[in-house]
């Protein structure tokens, strides 16, 4: 076999990899990601995208295949997955992974519940089956870099969601190395995300571009190839392949790179606060600041925000709250801590809280939001 048949030595893993027992430590990791997705997931079902997410799925119907978290629905798994992948991102407390800026949990999780229920999976295929997940989601966009990715505005997080999700869903469906190689395809013709889901104003759309779309995606992959459905058998491979498709200077070997003894799962963030990744550090920087010096509104003039290009994009002045860095870092100056019911009101965001309550001047709002290496940038 040569060594650049990128689909047929990932095909062969993804066959075996139900099969083949996970480290401890990965095993822990998978458990991890699966309770705080869950988490999310719950959590996500009482916010808008939750709310109009189940209202979608009442609406279609289906053979009653997979559940709905915390409602009565049972529904097909496409559309489980895609409702519960809604779920799992609507109030940004799902993981991610700091070097590619993926979201695995939040479409890989909810496309494995919905396929290991409608396959009747044990607990260790599910188990098996996540990890895969976040391998494929992580993989995929090492391959295309992500970088180049968003240079071309489309959404890093959107593109690799699919491919998670395929990963996990084809292993529980138990396809062989040649159903597998059908199941990539289906999902690669599926992979889509346009970096115009910054201005979503209501986190709406944000929850289906990041997770929603690609569990639905790859449940679909996964169901097609196990129906018999046959396509191309090297989609990473030869002309028009995709990861030629998809990024100027692809990175084939990414894929394929240390399987069986890199997972990704273990390298994942799981979030202390329910707001951005590109706000993560930040918030954590400034509330030990604030402790460290005694920080408060009184003797606080302004704060600078430094941030790579691409996270400072995404959370500059933003008008949903909880990727808005500007009003995070406010609410924390003013409360000393920011909670999930600050993170997700607009009305505050709207109406910026007065210092104090015999005080008529407001926070102050004189933030500055800079690229890292481009200081004069507002």
């Amino acid at each position: 076999m040569a060594a650049a048949e990128i689909t047929a030595r990932l095909a062969q893993y993804m066959a075996k990899a139900r099969e083949r027992d996970l480290p401890p430590d990965v095993a822990q990791a998978a458990k991890h990601r699966i309770l705080d997705t869950l988490a999310a997931m719950i959590s996500g079902a009482h916010l808008k995208p939750g709310e109009m997410a189940i209202r979608y799925a009442r609406s279609q119907g289906g053979v009653a295949e997979a559940t709905v978290l915390t409602t009565d629905i049972q529904t097909s798994a496409v559309n489980a997955a895609l409702v519960n992948g809604m779920f799992a991102h609507a109030d940004e407390t799902d993981d991610f992974h700091p070097s590619t800026k993926a979201h695995p949990g939040s479409h890989v999780v909810p496309a494995a519940l919905a396929m290991a229920e409608r396959e009747r999976s044990s607990g260790t295929e599910l188990l098996r089956a996540v990890t895969l997940g976040y391998d494929l989601s992580c993989r995929f966009l090492m391959a295309l870099n992500a970088d180049l990715v968003r240079k071309t505005h489309r959404s890093a997080e959107g593109t690799s969601s699919t491919l998670g999700a395929v990963g996990a869903a084809a292993s529980l469906a138990k396809l062989d190395e040649e159903k597998m190689r059908y199941a990539l395809s289906y999902a690669a013709q599926q992979v889509s995300g346009i970096w115009s889901w910054v201005r979503d104003a209501e986190h709406v759309e944000k929850a289906f571009d990041f997770s929603g779309m690609g569990a639905r995606n790859g449940i679909t992959a996964a169901i097609m190839a196990q129906m018999g459905m046959s396509g191309v058998r090297d989609v990473f491979d030869g002309e028009h392949n995709a990861l030629q498709a998809l990024s100027m200077e692809p990175r084939p070997e990414e894929m394929v790179a240390d399987l069986g003894s890199r997972y990704f799962v273990t390298e994942t963030a799981i979030k202390p606060f329910s707001v951005g990744y590109p706000i993560q550090a930040p918030l954590d920087a400034f509330l030990k600041l604030q402790r460290e010096h005694g920080l408060t509104v009184n003797n606080v003039k302004s704060i600078v925000v430094r941030l790579p290009e691409d996270g400072a994009r995404v959370v500059n002045d933003r008008a949903m709250p909880d990727v808005n860095c500007q009003h995070i870092i406010a609410v924390a100056l003013l409360k000393g801590r920011v909670s999930f019911e600050d993170s997700h009101s607009y009305e505050q965001m709207a109406n910026p809280p007065r210092k104090s309550a015999c005080s008529s001047s407001q926070i102050p709002r004189s933030w500055i939001l800079k690229r890292r290496g481009a200081a004069g940038w507002r």
